[in-house]
C-alpha cells in the first residue's frame, strides 16, 4: 500500500532518509516539529536547502527572473533605439518591459511547483514566445506585420515548450501530484500454466 509520502518520493529506507529529520526510536516515522518558532537559517555544506529564504525559496529562484528581466529590458532599449525611437522613449519602454517581465517571471517561478510538467512547459513557452514576438514587433524593420510577429512568437514559444518539456521530464523525478507516469509492474501468466 502506498501512502501519500510514498507517491511523492519518500522511502522507508533508513539509509536514504534526510539526516536533518529526527526519527523516533521505535519506527522510521519522522517526528514533526513546529519549525515556525525556530528556524536554523545557517548554511551547511551538507544541507543546500538551508540556504533558501524564509519561505523555502532559494535566492536563485528570485535572482534568475530578475536578471532575465533586466537583460530583456536592456535588449528592448537596444531594439527600440536602433529602430529609430528617441533615447528617452527607448529607456522608458525598456523599464516598462523589464518590470512587467520581471513580475510575470517571478509569478511563474512561484507557481511552477504546483503545475504539472506539460502545463509548466507550456507556461514557459508562452512567456518566451510572447516576449520574442513583442521584440520582433518593435524591431521596426520595414515589412513587419502583426501576423509575422505572432508567427515568430509562436515558433519561438514552440521551441521553448519543447526544450522546457525535455528538461522538466529528464531532470525531475517528483511532480506535485505524484510521480510522472509511475512504472507499473505487469504480471503476465507463465506460458506453462
Amino acid at each position: 500500500m502506498q501512502t501519500p509520502a510514498h507517491r511523492h518520493g519518500a522511502t522507508a529506507d533508513p539509509q536514504s532518509r534526510d539526516a536533518s529529520q529526527p526519527y523516533t526510536a521505535h519506527s522510521d516515522t519522522p517526528v514533526h516539529r513546529d519549525t515556525s518558532v525556530h528556524r536554523d537559517t545557517s548554511v551547511h555544506p551538507d544541507n543546500p536547502a538551508a540556504a533558501s529564504g524564509p519561505h523555502g525559496r532559494s535566492t536563485m529562484a528570485v535572482a534568475l527572473p530578475v536578471a532575465a528581466a533586466l537583460l530583456y529590458g536592456l535588449w528592448t532599449v537596444f531594439v527600440d533605439r536602433t529602430s529609430g525611437s528617441s533615447l528617452g522613449h527607448a529607456w522608458l519602454l525598456g523599464l516598462i518591459t523589464a518590470v512587467v517581465s520581471g513580475v510575470l517571471g517571478l509569478l511563474l517561478v512561484r507557481v511552477q511547483p504546483t503545475l504539472v510538467t506539460e502545463v509548466r512547459a507550456l507556461a514557459y513557452g508562452a512567456f518566451f514566445g510572447t516576449a520574442i514576438g513583442y521584440l520582433y514587433s518593435i524591431s521596426g524593420t520595414a515589412g513587419h506585420t502583426t501576423l509575422e510577429s505572432v508567427r515568430m512568437g509562436a515558433v519561438m514559444g514552440a521551441v521553448m515548450f519543447a526544450v522546457s518539456l525535455y528538461i522538466f521530464r529528464t531532470h525531475r523525478v517528483r511532480e506535485p501530484h505524484g510521480e510522472h507516469r509511475p512504472r507499473r509492474t505487469h504480471h503476465h501468466p507463465h506460458p506453462s500454466n
